[in-house]
């Protein structure tokens, strides 16, 4: 196992975003809706899983730092000259200060105020973006279970709008199991149109009804404790290996694929037969 010899940090000078600033729990405010106000902190719900690495110097093992580059001076360019610029077309930017970006920011508040009441299931899925808890605060208890509790008993949802960080986000409060869990929603101009990708030749009915038949014999409930990330689990056994000084060998490498897609129907009833083979 190799050790570096100078401390470090790959991560030194990395803006923080405000989704990360808002899953340390560093914001807190209330909910408030009609005359009712909950004082609330809000929290990350999602551990990301993912394996992160340092960037280091091969010849010492020192964490490597990014510096922005200016290609036609072919130098560093020190944090001083940097400008930002909205690019009107390749090589034309319009520069926008500082003062400008400030005077458009919406402006700071500490309350996520529910404008109405929704329901989840008419919501797509495209819109939902980061998820997290909200916390009560010391003398909101009550009125948070009740709320809680209310979302709850009418499945519904309650949509509002709070500024986090320099950005305004539309958001869902809904219940889960007993907690106040807020999603950030991109906004409707966010989606990208999906008639682009829709195909234009429809399937006939025969294929239609071969497809359904698949689906209805493979349904299940959403249980998503059955799976896990399979390639995170080998990269942290490989790590492991690594740390107690084992050998690690490389993966042979497997043959290319077969030319050509097996036909839809005929791998979803090869799927369904081996489902029912396993039950």
């Amino acid at each position: 196992m190799r050790t570096k010899k100078k401390e470090g940090t790959a991560e030194a000078g990395k803006a923080v975003s405000p989704e990360k600033a808002a899953a340390t729990g560093l914001w807190s405010g209330t909910v408030s809706f009609s005359l009712v106000a909950i004082p609330v902190r809000l929290v990350k719900a999602v551990e990301p899983g993912r394996v992160s690495f340092h960037l280091l110097h091969n010849k010492d093992y020192s964490p490597v730092k990014r510096a922005m580059f200016c290609p036609g001076e072919g130098a560093a360019v020190p944090p001083e000259e940097i400008v930002r610029g909205y690019e009107l077309e390749p090589g034309k930017h319009l520069m926008v200060t500082d003062e400008e970006l400030e005077s458009v920011a919406p402006e700071r508040s500490r309350t996520i105020e529910i404008a109405e009441f929704i329901d989840l299931r008419e919501v797509d899925p495209l819109y939902f973006d980061h998820p997290y808890y909200l916390v009560p605060l010391k003398g909101g208890e009550k009125s948070y279970r009740l709320l809680a509790e209310a979302l709850r008993r009418t499945n519904k949802a309650g949509l509002a709008k709070f500024v986090l960080g320099e950005r305004e986000y539309l958001v869902t409060v809904r219940s889960k199991d007993g907690a106040l869990a807020l999603s950030t929603l991109h906004y409707s101009a966010e989606l990208l149109a999906d008639a682009q990708y829709a195909p234009g030749k429809a399937a006939d009915e025969k294929e239609k009804n071969a497809v359904k038949k698949c689906v209805k014999e493979m349904l299940g409930g959403f249980t998503p404790g059955k799976y896990s990330d399979v390639r995170r689990k080998k990269l942290l056994a490989l790590l492991k290996k690594k740390a107690g000084g084992a050998q690690v060998q490389a993966p042979e490498l497997e043959g290319e694929p077969a030319e050509g897609v097996a036909d839809l129907v005929a791998a979803l009833e090869e799927s369904m037969s081996r489902m029912k083979g396993a039950r």
